[in-house]
């Protein structure tokens, strides 16, 4: 599983590791770690134009002494800072003695550019003299960000203003949670780890003692994960065993809604599907194995396409004591009361724009807000969310605890009825027992992971994508 920390986790375990180290070896650890990524990116490190844009934090350190170790292979290296009277001075100097040159403007032309500007404690986008060297990078240089993006924020991958965007990003000692996230992540380009000796053993929650790290603030599954929780029949399963999953979906005008949510819910582990609404002659002519009518089921699936005036239908699902995800139309008019006194879990699976009518905001403020809102949600209806976009994120209820972040996907997804298809696919696992995170963070995988393979890089249709599953599911599900 990879992990994201924040930026006060990230500093108590710089002190904790400082304390214990020379003065300085540190940051010659990330200097060192930076120079190599700079290295790989370039044909050749001998004769390259490399331009390093330097505020007055570490992270303008980690650049200087990288600089110098380039200088040392041949590079021209040139520092614009952003303030020249608040230079790192050690770094300054060992780039000096390497032969780099401080520079008053960007050159016209770089191979390379190294983002040095801002640290992982900048907040609020770029400052006006950050920004306006920010614009004269040189097309076609490769830009390299020092630790994240200067003008992305670090805790929640917000961008409020002007920004690098970079080629690669070279963090320090681990993620952070703005390089998992969009609009930040978009920003970051590759994101190469370097270990720098930073430990994280702490659980997820309070730390232990004042200063001391803590656990993670992020989460992305990974196949080993994601394996360890697909649902597997035993000898003696039967399909009543294995689950049966409901979908609530559909109407006359949106039919599609009903037929891909139980697409979906098919190739979802579950072991039958039971379909409720006015779209069962669509359904039963693409798929045959489905139950028809309300009836027993281990979760239900309620809002795909049920368009106005289907509350009753709604309420009974959630009447019912079993697991039950929430997407769509069933999202509106939810009482945060009622679902926490639910006896059983419920998932809620809204995109940026029906996040936003929960939350009474903008659906701007959700996009750019996108950690904050899922947790908002979380908290605020006490069930554990499903926020659907360009970085898919799972939220357990009540807000706390690590964020999911979904690593798989494509911008091809964003497609009429992916969303229905996530939906069956998250309410079959619900069916099969995972827990309600769990069954969001791996439909969210199993889709993302689809999707791919599916387009290949063309554009993709809802359907291919659940017909795409099963291999999702092998691929992943393969020792």
């Amino acid at each position: 599983m990879r992990t994201a920390y924040s930026v006060e986790n990230v500093r108590a375990a710089e002190r904790e590791l400082m304390a214990r180290l020379p003065e300085g070896a540190l940051m010659q650890r990330a200097a060192a770690g930076l120079a190599a990524a700079c290295a790989d990116v370039l044909p050749k490190v001998y004769g390259a134009r490399v331009v390093l844009l330097v505020g007055p934090g570490d992270n303008g350190g980690d650049a200087l002494y990288a600089g110098a170790r380039l200088a040392r292979r041949g590079a021209g290296v040139t520092v614009v800072p952003m303030d020249p009277q608040r230079m790192h001075p050690g770094g300054l100097a060992a780039l000096r003695a390497a032969g780099g040159r401080v520079g008053e403007t960007v050159p016209d032309r770089a191979d390379l550019v190294v983002d040095g500007l801002l640290g992982i404690g900048g907040r609020g986008g770029l400052r006006p003299a950050a920004a306006a060297l920010v614009e004269r990078i040189p097309a076609g240089a490769v830009v390299v960000a020092v630790d994240l993006p200067s003008g992305v924020d670090a805790d929640t991958g917000e961008v409020a203003g002007a920004a690098v965007r970079a080629d690669v990003t070279v963090t320090f000692g681990a993620h952070k949670p703005g390089l998992l996230i969009d609009p930040g992540a978009s920003r970051a380009g590759v994101v190469r780890l370097v270990d720098i000796g930073l430990e994280f053993d702490a659980p997820a929650g309070p730390g232990p003692g004042p200063g001391a790290p803590s656990g993670p603030e992020v989460e992305a599954l990974q196949h080993a994960d994601v394996a360890g929780l697909l649902p597997r029949p035993a000898a003696s399963s039967d399909k009543y065993r294995r689950g049966v999953v409901g979908i609530v979906a559909g109407s006359a005008q949106y039919p599609g809604a009903a037929v891909l949510a139980v697409a979906g819910a098919l190739r979802g582990g579950a072991g039958a599907v039971r379909y409720v609404g006015p779209a069962a002659q669509e359904v039963l002519a693409r798929y045959p194995e489905t139950l028809i009518g309300w009836g027993r089921v281990q979760a239900w699936v309620v809002g795909p396409g049920l368009g106005e005036g289907r509350g009753e239908e709604v309420a009974r699902a959630l009447a019912d004591p079993v697991p039950v995800l929430v997407d769509a139309d069933g999202l509106r008019g939810l009482d945060p009361s009622a679902l926490r006194a639910r006896p059983a879990a419920t998932l809620l699976t809204p995109h940026a724009g029906e996040a936003a009518a929960l939350l009474g905001v903008p659906r701007e403020a959700v996009e750019a807000g996108r950690l904050a809102a899922v947790r908002e949600l979380a908290g605020r209806y006490g069930a554990p969310t499903l926020l659907k976009g360009s970085t898919t994120l799972v939220c357990d209820g009540g807000g706390r605890g690590p964020v999911r972040v979904n690593p798989t996907g494509t911008p091809w997804l964003a497609t009429a009825g992916s969303g229905d298809v996530l939906s069956g696919l998250g309410g079959s696992l619900l069916a099969a027992g995972l827990g309600a995170a769990d069954a969001g963070a791996v439909a969210a995988y199993l889709h993302g992971l689809a999707a791919r393979s599916a387009a290949a890089g063309a554009p993709v249709l809802a359907h291919e994508v659940a017909e795409a599953l099963p291999a999702a599911w092998r691929n992943v599900a393969r020792p």
